[in-house]
């Protein structure tokens, strides 16, 4: 039987109320909370990498023990199950007081490799941060976190992990788009892991209520579990922290542009200390290489977290981090900007290494490969063009034994519809150019194109493709769940017979719900 300790509730301050009413919780961290039990259990999917992980073997996993505490309705031993308190940015604006609306840490486990991991029910009923809601999770929306944790980690992309998938027996209402049309859906709950789940948003609350002494017990809580390396707290460890904290942000979403990930709620909230990405959302990958695109129909007016926008909005969130951390920094205002111009460094030179890498280049120092990649950059989004399919693509040019003269048909496939003569004109220049530039690298073609392979995934988890898993599941089929799950293990392998997962986003997914938009309603 596993056994679970609780870091963060000795350690640190905590609600002296033990009620869940709805409430502004001072002075404390955390809350006390148990899950709220449902009627009917059942484990549709797990992971057995975070099992193993975790030292959890599939006969533990798989009990009727096991999916009564991946619901909810039980407890292994050490599990002290709490709610955070922070709060957020949330579209720019300061949100006041969040917290764990629906989300219960349950406890950690010292895993396999000597790391300590905190396992986390979403969808575990109500807190005393849930303000008005239920504090429940759908089916749809814990399909989409479950697979595309996962799914990222395979990527390479920091992220949470995903253990389980739990179906509730329950029916859950929801209003998926806000219109006044409300349905019942059935419930489902995700166990996330991570070492923690400490957002910028923990550090923007005390600050916000001049809770000085409060947060410098957090942040001396996280000095010492999470970046000991840095020494003991003191101003100048605080300002060590919020540098690296800005450098793995900027790591972090430069990752994202170079898969062609989109957040979809960039909040300060749903930012984590670790520089993980966490709280899968209205996220989507871009099918064609649009920087306008969001996924999230919250935000479809003001397109704040469009895939363009992620880095410019990395580097608020890292300003407003900058501005809780501020009063552990003595007044010393210039370490604030060390922090935002550390997170502008990191990401120029991540985001240049990858595409670079994408490019089967090395990282881009010189002006002319620069100018490569950007004429790229504009020439894919002057017309609707798939950019996983086009960047897997490039290992074929790289091969070619000539340099083209046309548009090779494995390129002009990731077009959706026709284009311009002119545009396909320019492509092939463009094409040309790139082949020429590669052959000056002293790597044999063959070899360049297994490299590009290796960065430029064949699979990513797109909306329609967790849609279709979604919709075969309401209707009681669970093996398109697992399907994906085992595909997105593999994203940059051919696996034959799976071409359906690497496909372009089929005409009938541009305009259906789930696919070409989401809510934040889940």
């Amino acid at each position: 039987m596993p056994q679970f300790l609780s870091r963060f509730v000795e350690n640190t301050p905590g609600d002296p109320l033990g009620d869940l009413r709805p409430r502004q919780v001072h002075g404390a961290l955390w809350s006390r909370v148990h899950p709220t039990p449902v009627s009917t259990p059942r484990l549709v999917a797990w992971s057995p990498e975070v099992a193993r992980m975790l030292g959890l073997d599939e006969a533990t996993l798989q009990s009727p023990e096991a999916a009564r505490v991946l619901a909810g309705n039980a407890l292994w031993p050490g599990m002290v199950p709490y709610a955070a308190n922070y709060g957020g940015h949330q579209f720019g604006r300061w949100a006041g007081q969040l917290g764990d609306g629906r989300a219960i840490v349950l406890g950690e486990l010292v895993a396999t490799d000597g790391t300590h991991q905190e396992l986390q029910l979403k969808g575990a009923g109500p807190t005393p941060y849930s303000r008005r809601a239920d504090g429940r999770a759908v089916l749809r929306s814990s399909i989409r976190e479950f697979l595309c944790s996962e799914a990222m980690h395979h990527l390479g992309v920091p992220t949470t992990r995903a253990l389980s998938l739990v179906a509730t027996g329950d029916s859950v209402i929801r209003d998926m788009f806000y219109d006044g049309n409300p349905e019942a859906e059935p419930g489902a709950i995700v166990c996330r892991v991570a070492p923690t789940f400490l957002r910028f948003g923990n550090f923007e609350l005390p600050t916000s209520r001049d809770d000085v002494a409060l947060l410098k017990q957090l942040a001396d809580y996280t000095l010492t579990h999470f970046f000991p390396e840095l020494g003991a707290p003191s101003k100048e460890t605080y300002a060590a922290f919020y540098q690296e904290v800005a450098r793995r942000t900027a790591r972090l979403i430069a990752h994202w542009q170079a898969v062609g990930f989109v957040h979809g709620v960039m909040n300060t909230d749903n930012m984590s200390i670790l520089g993980l990405t966490i709280d899968y959302g209205p996220y989507g990958w871009v099918d064609d290489f649009n920087p306008g695109w969001t996924p999230n129909t919250t935000d479809a007016e003001m397109r704040r977290y469009r895939f363009g926008n992620q880095p410019a909005i990395g580097l608020w969130n890292v300003q407003r981090l900058g501005a809780a951390l501020f009063p552990l920094f003595e007044g010393d205002e210039s370490l604030v900007e060390a922090g935002m111009l550390e997170y502008q460094r990191a990401f120029e030179v991540e985001a240049g290494q990858r595409f670079a890498a994408k490019l089967g280049l090395p990282p881009l120092k010189d002006e002319a490969d620069i100018s490569l990649l950007n004429q790229c950059f504009a020439w894919l989004a002057a017309e609707e063009t798939d950019m996983t399919r086009f960047f897997r693509a490039l290992s074929y040019v790289v091969t070619m034994p000539a340099a083209p003269t046309s548009l090779p048909p494995v390129v002009r496939e990731t077009f959706y519809g026709e284009v311009p003569e002119a545009h396909v004109a320019k492509g092939v220049e463009w094409l040309a150019a790139f082949w020429h530039r590669t052959r000056r690298e002293d790597v044999p073609p063959a070899e360049l194109a297994r490299r590009m392979d290796a960065v430029n995934p064949k699979y990513v988890l797109r909306n329609w493709l967790a849609q279709e898993a979604i919709d075969a599941a309401h209707a009681g089929d669970d093996s398109k769940v697992h399907t994906l799950l085992e595909v997105m293990s593999r994203p940059f392998e051919e696996q034959p017979g799976r071409e359906h997962y690497a496909e372009k986003r089929p005409d009938w997914a541009r305009s259906k719900p789930g696919c070409s938009a989401l809510s934040c309603s889940s």
